[in-house]
């Protein structure tokens, strides 16, 4: 009971602050200024970049980065799903990332790269694939400022949100608590208003968010459903 007690007040103020960061992936590129500004009331914008190496698919580059911290004030959440990510992060963090995240699977040397990262003055995060375990952040999980829990196989959007991702946001929430440490933990793929709930209950309190959002006539709208979806 002491447990449960010590655990609630700390949760629930999770659930208040969580951040939204739709996914330009799901995005009309060729009104992407538009887009950008559809979506100002949220709390940061997601760039999948992907290389068709590590995923099968193609997206976006730093130029592109870029010309998106141009229009924007809202902090850029730049995931790299590349291979060789240690040659680029440098490029990224000059485009304009305020976070950028490594896929796990991807760091062959994962400490170093991440130091990388924060030598270059931006946060950092580390992504695990929804078949990855934990363990490969017993290392580094001091070192990093968020945590990427993808809730979908990486590579392209719209797909259907894995549920027994939940066990493991809890997992990774209840570790961080355990080691006094403060990191986020993000979660991507299939989160719409009938999925945030759940995932912010079990302590995700970055969320992003693709389809749902830009697959809608009023983004604004979902936006405050989505918020709305995370206090109940």
């Amino acid at each position: 009971m002491t447990t449960r007690d010590t655990k609630t007040p700390a949760r629930n103020s999770l659930r208040s602050q969580v951040k939204l960061s739709p996914s330009l992936l799901a995005a009309d590129f060729t009104r992407l200024g538009e887009e950008i500004a559809a979506v100002s009331s949220a709390d940061m914008l997601h760039v999948d970049v992907m290389d068709g190496h590590f995923v099968p698919n193609i997206t976006f580059g730093p130029s592109v980065v870029q010309a998106v911290h141009a229009v924007t004030d809202l902090p850029l959440d730049v995931h790299l799903m590349i291979s060789n990510p240690g040659e680029y992060i440098e490029a990224f963090v000059r485009s304009g990332a305020s976070v950028l995240t490594l896929s796990a699977e991807a760091c062959l040397h994962m400490h170093r790269l991440v130091h990388q990262v924060k030598n270059l003055g931006a946060k950092v995060g580390i992504a695990l694939n929804p078949a990855t375990s934990l363990s490969v952040l017993d290392h580094v999980l001091e070192d990093i400022d968020q945590v990427l829990i993808m809730t979908v196989n990486p590579g392209f959007g719209g797909q259907k949100f894995i549920p027994s991702m939940i066990t493991k946001i809890r997992a990774l929430r209840e570790q961080i608590a355990y080691r006094g440490l403060s990191v986020d933990i993000e979660v991507d793929g299939g989160i719409d208003q009938t999925t945030i709930a759940s995932v912010v209950q079990a302590g995700a309190n970055v969320v992003v968010a693709g389809s749902a959002i830009f697959g809608a006539e009023n983004r604004a709208d979902v936006i405050r459903q989505l918020r709305g979806a995370c206090s109940n």
